[in-house]
């Protein structure tokens, strides 16, 4: 486990003041929480954010990746806009699910946790989510595509690998019919790769044997001049 960059507690019990425990506890879910959230739930709706934006641009040294190969998790960057799912946690969960949340988020303190006001079709609420600065030692900064490729193929952290989170949110995302290209690309990326690596596996095989009726087994043989004669 890398050593915490900040020390979490601080975070929580500021957050857990800000909720206040009077009302329902609302989170918003922009990358693994829509398809995996692990808290108990009363209602879920789809909801967007205006000034802040999904980005793999996180460095993950435990879930997603190691210290020896780190991977990529997602995190909410300012500007643009995001469309992700809110979470409505009844008020007698809040406090637990917080302490759970920590956990799996911010073991590290690597998030700024922010309340943000996410819109809905049926009115607007206020949720937590997990932003990320860019002066943050873990976020990336601008990655080519082929170093992109390279942790996609390599990075694997006690959650499964980097690609497979990747591919997971884009078709949860998919299915809730939000659409984000950026992250389109970046799988597209990925599985482009993937497809030439195996491609070129199939190439270099040999091809398997075939048998011609009739062919001798022996391919050092010579063909005779002749009838055979046998020896007395």
């Amino acid at each position: 486990m890398p050593r915490p960059l900040r020390d979490p507690q601080p975070m929580l019990e500021r957050a857990i003041a800000d909720w206040g425990g009077h009302d329902d506890l609302w989170l918003f879910g922009y990358g693994s929480l829509i398809w995996r959230p692990e808290f108990g739930f009363i209602e879920r709706r789809p909801a967007w954010v205006h000034g802040w934006h999904r980005a793999l641009k996180m460095w993950s040294r435990v879930n997603r990746g190691s210290i020896q190969t780190p991977g990529l998790v997602f995190g909410l960057l300012s500007g643009g806009s995001c469309r992700g799912m809110v979470f409505r946690v009844p008020k007698a969960e809040g406090l637990e699910t917080l302490r759970r949340l920590w956990l799996r988020e911010m073991p590290t303190g690597v998030y700024d946790p922010k309340w943000l006001r996410c819109g809905t079709a049926e009115g607007p609420v206020n949720a937590l989510a997990f932003t990320l600065s860019r002066r943050s030692p873990n976020f990336t900064g601008d990655l080519s595509d082929e170093r992109y490729r390279h942790i996609f193929a390599h990075a694997v952290g006690r959650y499964g690998s980097s690609l497979d989170y990747a591919q997971q949110t884009l078709l949860e995302l998919q299915r809730h019919s939000i659409h984000d290209a950026a992250l389109a690309r970046l799988v597209a990326l990925a599985e482009a790769k993937q497809q030439a690596a195996a491609a070129a596996a199939d190439c270099d095989a040999l091809p398997a044997s075939v048998y011609v009726p009739g062919s001798s087994d022996n391919s050092s043989s010579q063909p005779s001049s002749g009838p055979s004669k046998e020896k007395p």
